[in-house]
């Protein structure tokens, strides 16, 4: 087996890209004042936000690698490095980041990890470099095991999960509208990802893809933009911080403090970490569902439009 294999550290070399198309999004809103608009604190807060991602992945990032190299010695296929193995890899890799992130809007434990890219309230690019510290705790690197067993190198597997995590930077801009029917129909594009920024009830945990829109459409998490509903950026309440730190960890401050109510039982503990956002063991707050059909509730002609599907009064 292939033990000793390296690919180039792709979104280490993407960087001068990043900041080059920031400079390109920000002089174009600037001169045509449409497109988005940048708030100067609110960058900065991502720019700190992708610096500690990449320091936290240089600290831990061993924790991953360690558990990869276990894996791969154990199992006992290695389907080589031919360039179809690594479109293959991409494909399943992405298939792979679509139930992570799904699982990151509907698990709070990850969630905690995974709010923080949520909680501008503004769309650019400097969203997309806005980051997770914590992802290491979540325990998601499991989610990555599959392919390892089935013989694709961890190098590998990193390497087109680097490629993936490149793609999805440019679809954070409001100055790219509709790209075309054919290109949006597979791909995910700016105005899929708008959606998934959205905290607007019709477009809450929706567009989990990564680079194919196809897995939304497969297994029924895809909604599309209206021109008639902009999407409102943020979280269902929004923290009102550009204090890192805050971003950073307020959530699993909120999962502590939950979790060490007095006078909950084992279930109730367990469920203020582990079950959707927004529950809550007295129905004091809401999760997405529970604001879907809320809304739902006041607007019933909405009933079975984007966003809601056919659900039960």
């Amino acid at each position: 087996m292939t033990d000793l294999l390296t690919y180039p550290d792709v979104v280490q070399w993407a960087v001068p890209l990043f900041i080059a198309a920031i400079l390109a999004e920000l002089l174009w809103i600037t001169l045509r004042h449409r497109g988005g608009r940048y708030e100067t604190r609110d960058a900065i807060t991502s720019l700190i936000m992708g610096a500690g991602n990449i320091g936290s992945s240089l600290l831990l990032g061993f924790i991953a690698w360690g558990f990869f190299m276990l894996l791969w010695a154990i199992t006992p296929l290695d389907l080589g490095t031919s360039v179809w193995v690594v479109i293959l890899c991409f494909v399943l890799d992405d298939l792979r980041y679509y139930w992570v992130h799904r699982f990151g809007h509907r698990i709070r434990w990850v969630w905690a990890s995974h709010v923080n890219h949520h909680s501008s309230q503004h769309y650019n690019l400097t969203t997309a470099l806005r980051q997770t510290w914590t992802g290491t705790f979540t325990f998601m690197m499991v989610v990555r095991a599959p392919l390892i067993l089935l013989g694709f190198h961890p190098a590998m597997v990193l390497f087109v999960g680097g490629l993936n995590l490149i793609y999805q930077f440019w679809i954070h801009t409001e100055a790219i509208g509709k790209m075309p029917r054919w290109f949006e129909a597979v791909m995910n594009t700016p105005s899929h990802h708008r959606v998934h920024h959205g905290r607007n009830a019709r477009y809450l945990d929706a567009n989990y893809a990564g680079v194919f829109i196809v897995w939304d459409k497969m297994f029924g998490t895809f909604v599309p933009e209206l021109k008639e509903e902009k999407p409102d950026y943020g979280l269902v309440h929004n923290i009102g911080t550009f204090n890192p730190l805050r971003v950073a960890f307020h959530e699993w401050v909120g999962i502590f403090r939950d979790i060490t109510q007095p006078g909950l039982t084992l279930r109730q503990r367990l469920l203020y970490a582990l079950a959707p956002p927004g529950w809550s063991h007295d129905g004091s707050r809401q999760t997405s569902e529970e604001i879907k059909d809320a809304y739902l509730a006041r607007h019933p002609d909405d009933r079975g439009t984007p966003g809601f599907g056919a659900r039960r009064p």
